[in-house]
C-alpha cells in the first residue's frame, strides 16, 4: 500500500495545482502505463494479468 501509495502522490496535482480525486488518478496512471507498454513493446494486459494473479495470491496469504 505505502509503495502505491507514493506512486500514486505524484498524480494527486495537476499542472495547475489542482486535486485529482481517486478514480481519475487512477485513470490517469493506467492510461500513463499503457501509453509506456506502447512504448516499449510491453504487453500490458499480460502484465496486468499477472499481476491480477499476485494480488490474489497475496490476498490468500493476507486472509489465511
Amino acid at each position: 500500500m505505502r509503495r502505491a501509495n507514493g506512486a500514486l502522490s505524484t498524480y494527486t496535482l495537476s499542472g495547475e495545482g489542482w486535486r485529482r480525486g481517486p478514480s481519475e488518478t487512477l485513470q490517469h496512471v493506467l492510461a500513463d502505463l499503457l501509453h509506456w507498454c506502447d512504448d516499449t513493446q510491453r504487453d500490458f494486459d499480460a502484465a496486468l494479468a499477472r499481476a491480477r494473479a499476485r494480488h490474489a495470491e497475496e490476498a490468500g496469504r493476507a486472509a489465511g
